[in-house]
């Protein structure tokens, strides 16, 4: 090879060097781009998962909490407007939690609401119906209070599936 290819060898790649220089980096640059795009979408993803959880947990607990206090203050006859209030306030917020839980949790964590649902809906009926004396045969406070018991092992049951699901095994 002569010294004149050998330079016309290096001037062309010189220059097909600096032709591809810019498409190159434009194509890494993109690159980077949408899987910056893709990693963000994961974050606000997860974060709008755990933000449901946390929401979905903590209203089907006061919901829980509050029914059983309703229990014992019917029993007790100490049950007041300002309670009754504050029970369907936490009905409502439990079932808006669970109605926008259901556009983004997986299907397993909403079976597991629904099971509770089921529980505290039950509980949240009879309270209402002892409250205002239309108690069916065989209800009373203390069967009210033992059924809603059934709601311990399904309040477990679905914060253990939503903390498998945000990655959290212990």
């Amino acid at each position: 090879m002569t010294a004149a290819i050998t330079a016309m060898i290096t001037a062309v790649v010189g220059v097909l060097g600096t032709l591809f220089a810019p498409i190159l980096a434009q194509r890494l640059t993109a690159r980077q781009r949408v899987e910056d795009a893709e990693l963000a979408d994961t974050r606000r993803k997860f974060e709008e998962r755990r933000a449901q959880y946390t929401a979905m947990n903590r209203a089907s607990r006061q919901f829980h909490t509050l029914l059983k206090d309703a229990l014992h203050r019917i029993r007790d006859h100490v049950y007041t407007e300002q309670e009754r209030a504050q029970l369907e306030e936490a009905r409502l917020d439990h079932r808006d939690r669970y109605a926008e839980a259901q556009m983004i949790v997986p299907e397993r964590i909403l079976q597991a609401s629904r099971d509770l649902n089921r529980v505290l809906a039950n509980g949240d009926a009879a309270i209402k119906r002892l409250d205002r004396g239309l108690a069916r045969d065989g209800e009373s406070v203390e069967r009210a209070l033992e059924r809603l018991k059934a709601a311990d092992p399904h309040l477990d049951t679905m914060r253990k599936l939503m903390r498998e699901d945000l990655g959290i095994n212990d």
